[in-house]
């Protein structure tokens, strides 16, 4: 294995932005924004099976993004740092922009058919 310091930021870039490719794990990193969170209320917010919320949660350690603490039996995460909340903040602004542009282009599209339920955009056919 090629060590951290030795490869190409660009390669670094990507596995930091894989960390963060499952929805759970971006579930969890916007719970931890808030605050700290114990496993056992982060179960049933995620929707998701615990051995399941604990694979995703050994994936953000592993990438440096949480941290846990352990306090008797229950473990308890938070964020390495509030920059991974000020990204995700990011992330929302640049999808809200998309969306905005989306609608706006469907809005400018011509619509085919008249009647109820049977609205068409051209380019989709």
């Amino acid at each position: 294995m090629v060590d951290a310091s030795r490869q190409p930021l660009y390669r670094m870039k990507a596995d930091f932005f894989k960390a963060l490719g499952h929805p759970a794990r971006i579930r969890v990193l916007e719970l931890l924004s808030e605050r700290e969170h114990a496993v056992s209320e982060m179960v049933p917010e995620i929707g998701i099976e615990p051995a399941n919320l604990s694979q995703q949660l050994s994936v953000l350690r592993r990438a440096g993004l949480v941290v846990a603490r352990r306090d008797g039996l229950s473990v308890t995460y938070a964020l390495t740092s509030p920059r991974i909340a000020e990204l995700l903040a990011t992330a929302r602004a640049i999808l809200t922009g998309v969306i905005a542009g989306q609608a706006e282009t469907l809005e400018d599209r011509p619509l085919i058919g008249s009647g109820a339920g049977s609205h068409i955009h051209a380019e989709a056919l």
